[in-house]
């Protein structure tokens, strides 16, 4: 398992070290400035707590310790939790949700990480397609079209690109909106202009494509564009320059040029609203970016990402309950990651307990059930199991993770409950036998 994870943990971007034994990983933790570590509670020599204790007793501020264990270790690893550690997870494990952890708590879960060819867009399948592209595009295509509703992170994925390619000499970014800007005032905002081209020029500008060489230009909203200002964006592409606003001379200009859209415009051209030869021109290398609701894996991987950096900023520990979980995962999400990213900072703002609710996350009462999402291929009894543990999950919390309450308000006794949660690994760092 060590060999393995070690090897999946490169090919994420980390650098890590294995040991086989506790002491030399103690010896480690005292050179090394670690992140995070990722310890067995059974070990050859020493124990996980062991070195846990003495990695504290050494220094206060010891790297956080994620805990691997058996379902005959849990309430070891429930006591860990309680003296600090930061996390465990139970055998066998998720590998992807242990790598979403760790990011986290390596503080890189805000910013896309760019190392060993990979980027962070999410968890799903949909997510790492669009990841797998990027290295390539980023190497050999200079002029990109990206598509997909408000708010899905196109200038996120722009910016990936330009990070795995132009950033690594310092090349510049430069984003313009061109749905926030009147055609009169657009040309001059990408080409510049030269003193006196117009009332109140009186200094020379570079625009937008000027500003951009060596880098990349990210146009974003291009669908919204009146022909005239296509016509005029058309040539500059073909030609590789631009003419300044009252000027004569041509400017050539290398870059790299990133468009995006939330229109159709494939059907813009069919309606004669967008140039045809424009939408070629821009449709190079096509990426279409996914509706949150297409790629639900994502939701709670954004969720806690979005969660953790605001709780990082606030120096504050918050957490989602499970209904809140669930209630995240029912939601259609219409304004995508942008709306998902705002309703965890309002549920930041304005709830004051630890844990977040439901009604901190939405404005409208979302009901009293949240429905239970289906996931792929899922069988009905896997559907079945899967409700059960979200139901279970939801009594716990509402009953504080008091064992005997809950078992009291499922109908069942102590046992059963006990028997379910090692199941449907549940486990808690709060459960108390009442």
């Amino acid at each position: 398992m060590g060999e393995s994870l070690q090897q999946r943990l490169s090919l994420e971007g980390f650098t890590c070290d294995w040991h086989r034994t506790g002491v030399a990983a103690l010896e480690s933790i005292g050179r090394e400035p670690y992140a995070a570590v990722v310890s067995d509670v059974r070990l050859p020599d020493l124990s996980g707590e062991a070195i846990f204790r003495a990695a504290l007793e050494r220094d206060e501020h010891a790297p956080p310790f994620v805990f691997v264990t058996a379902y005959g270790s849990i309430d070891r690893a429930v006591e860990l939790i309680k003296l600090g550690a930061a996390d465990y997870v139970t055998k066998p494990f998720d590998v992807d949700q242990l790598v979403a952890k760790l990011r986290v708590l390596a503080g890189v879960s805000g910013e896309i990480p760019v190392a060993a060819g990979r980027v962070e867009l999410g968890t799903s399948a949909a997510a790492r397609r669009v990841e797998e592209l990027l290295p390539r595009i980023s190497e050999r295509a200079d002029t990109v079209l990206i598509t997909g509703e408000s708010g899905v992170g196109k200038e996120r994925v722009a910016q990936t690109l330009h990070r795995l390619g132009d950033a690594a000499g310092g090349a510049p970014f430069i984003a313009v909106n061109c749905a926030a800007v009147s055609e009169s005032l657009l040309e001059a905002e990408l080409f510049g202009h030269e003193r006196g081209a117009f009332t109140g020029a009186t200094r020379t500008r570079r625009g937008v494509f000027e500003q951009a060489e060596g880098g990349t230009l990210f146009l974003d909203e291009v669908g919204e564009m009146t022909p005239g200002m296509q016509a005029k964006l058309l040539r500059a592409i073909q030609e590789r320059e631009i003419v300044r606003v009252g000027g004569e001379k041509r400017i050539p200009v290398h870059l790299r040029l990133i468009c995006a859209t939330n229109r159709d415009l494939q059907q813009l051209v069919e309606q004669g609203r967008f140039r045809r030869d424009l939408y070629y021109r821009i449709n190079v290398i096509h990426l279409r970016l996914p509706a949150l609701r297409e790629r639900r894996d994502d939701i709670l991987w954004f969720a806690r990402t979005f969660l953790a950096d605001r709780c990082r900023s606030d120096a504050v520990a918050k957490r989602l309950s499970v209904v809140a979980e669930s209630a995240l995962l029912a939601h259609d999400w219409p304004g995508n990651i942008r709306e998902l990213r705002h309703a965890i900072e309002r549920a930041c703002i304005l709830s004051r307990r630890a844990v977040i609710e439901p009604e901190d996350l939405f404005e409208a009462p979302t009901g009293d059930a949240v429905a239970v999402p289906v996931e792929g291929d899922s069988t009905l009894s896997d559907y079945l199991q899967r409700c059960e543990r979200y139901f279970i999950l939801e009594t716990l919390d509402r009953h504080g993770w008091q064992i005997g309450t809950t078992a009291r308000a499922l109908g069942i006794s102590r046992k059963s409950l006990w028997e379910r949660m090692r199941r449907l690994a549940i486990a808690a760092s709060d459960t108390r036998d009442n």
